[in-house]
């Protein structure tokens, strides 16, 4: 088929300038974020400020280390991100069934207490849903199963009661007859647990239902939301023990390798993601129908969506399942065109960013190009670099002052202790930095969000923490570790008017909106 013109862009029309905050971030009574009250707040917060993209990780269930990056599915969203408020209202909750989590901390997520306890309060919510809810309701509810469940509800709602009855262990540690989904084995459960596999479902339908009240708000108040896909899927994950066949795993659960990148700017050992690899003659084979289930459910959850890792496509790094790093890991070849092509014949233009960031060559460059989708620029990547050239950033692409991995610009350019870069590196960047932007170390925050914004780039986007001139004590992830991640939040209090005022100028000056 022939690919999109030179002149075809999936971004939004005009200049735009953005924000990138977890969901988890967002302000809020009661322990975490959520997509309920708390984000049609900061959606007019963002309309105030001129601020009319707002890119979001990823919104599936997490586990291990509490990684976004690692979802329990690719199409379920992440309970603990229900909003409590809309429950109340609906009567699902009363307003003392979520006051413990009111005692939660305000300003970082306490996992470890959150999610027990919101567990249980989603239960109830879940449970009352029978008697409280309005026949409207109950009907949406029934129009929600005919849509996902035979796609992915089902299978979900089984593997997170079973994960459960197992004690949380990973599916590859289950009982024999559940792990390879004996057909018996699996109606004996579907009988003597069907009530927790309803309140699974039920959870989904109402994260669903507030998630359509967000994307509506948001188109209200013209404001593109911008997703992040993880390209790989969590071993233990619904997908995976569903649909093992579309992964290069054996009978038992077990990967023979795993994903990961070799060493660069974050490792010196390379990054072992751990994810299983897929087979992609497989899915090459089936049309790539699993993969277009998966785009056009991201589709119907936001306007933009980044692919986190798009150079997999062209190559990815295979590392063996019982390596001690990724530095022994290799590459092999990806679906490349082919994948692209089945996409956009199925769905048609597709609205794809590409994180093309690490060890890009040019025939990942290439595949990019040939299906017109924007890439990424880090400007503190790009000050790293001695040679950098402003008119290096092109048009169609999202241009960052950092991202969700990156320290906060104020932590990058004072460096510190979870800096992978020498003394050197690091006076060399802040020197390039001061020399580009022409501002200074008390500014350089605004600093490099205005260069971002002076850029070429159709899209520039700058973390909150940017925004608010923190330093790493605000850093949200240390790529290669496991603990203490995702946890820092957003303060009410520090949306003021005054810091409104001061974005909002920002855009204005830099003819973006």
């Amino acid at each position: 088929m022939s690919h999109a013109s030179d002149n075809n862009s999936i971004l939004p029309a005009g200049r735009r300038a953005g924000v990138g905050l977890h969901l988890a971030s967002l302000p809020g009574p009661y322990g975490i974020g959520d997509i309920g009250d708390s984000a049609l707040s900061f959606i007019e917060a963002l309309a105030d400020m001129h601020l009319s993209v707002w890119q979001f990780l990823p919104t599936g269930p997490t586990a291990y280390g509490d990684s976004p990056y690692q979802p329990l599915s690719a199409f379920a969203g992440n309970e603990n991100l229900i909003g409590i408020e809309p429950l109340i209202r609906f009567g699902l909750l009363s307003k003392a069934d979520a006051g413990p989590l009111e005692d939660l901390p305000a300003d970082f997520i306490d996992y470890g207490k959150l999610i027990p306890l919101k567990s249980t309060i989603l239960a109830s919510a879940a449970d009352r849903f029978k008697n409280k809810a309005n026949s409207k309701l109950k009907s949406s509810y029934r129009e929600f199963l005919h849509e996902h469940d035979a796609q992915w509800l089902d299978d979900y709602a089984l593997y997170r009661t079973l994960k459960t009855w197992h004690g949380e262990r990973p599916w590859p540690e289950w009982d024999r007859p559940f792990l390879q989904r004996d057909p018996a084995a699996i109606s004996r459960i579907r009988v003597s647990l069907a009530p927790d596999i309803e309140r699974i479902k039920l959870l989904q339908f109402l994260f669903s239902q507030q998630w359509q009240s967000l994307r509506e708000h948001a188109d209200h108040n013209k404001i593109c939301l911008f997703a992040d896909m993880p390209i790989y899927i969590a071993l233990d994950s619904a997908d995976a023990w569903a649909h093992p066949e579309i992964l290069h795993i054996d009978g038992d659960g077990h990967p023979t390798h795993v994903a990961g990148v070799p060493p660069d700017y974050f490792s010196e050992d390379g990054q072992m993601w751990g994810n299983p690899l897929y087979d992609w003659n497989y899915h090459a084979t089936h049309a790539f129908q699993w993969w277009i289930e998966r785009m056009r459910h991201a589709t119907r959850l936001a306007d933009l969506v980044r692919i986190d890792h798009f150079r997999g496509f062209e190559a990815y790094w295979s590392i063996p399942f019982a390596a001690s790093t990724a530095r022994n890991g290799r590459w092999e070849q990806g679906p490349g065109d082919a994948l692209f092509d089945a996409l956009r014949d199925a769905l048609g233009h597709m609205p794809i960013v590409a994180e093309d960031l690490g060890v890009i060559t040019a025939a990942v460059d290439a595949l990019r190009r040939r299906h017109q989708i924007p890439g990424m620029r880090v400007l503190q990547f790009d000050f790293a670099n001695a040679d950098f050239r402003p008119a290096a950033i092109e048009e169609n692409s999202v241009c960052y002052t950092g991202t969700h991995d990156n320290d906060t610009t104020v932590g990058w350019f004072r460096g510190g202790d979870n800096d992978t870069r020498t003394t050197a590196e690091v006076e060399a960047a802040r020197a390039n930095a001061l020399r580009w932007t022409g501002g200074t170390a008390q500014t350089i925050h605004s600093d490099m969000i205005r260069f971002a914004f002076a850029t070429r780039a159709r899209l520039a986007i700058a973390p909150m923490q940017d925004y608010l001139g923190l330093g790493s004590e605000a850093r949200l992830n240390i790529p290669g570790t496991s603990r203490d991640n995702w946890r820092w939040r957003l303060q009410l209090s520090q949306l003021t008017g005054r810091f409104r005022k001061t974005v909002r100028k920002m855009v204005r000056e830099s003819s973006r909106g």
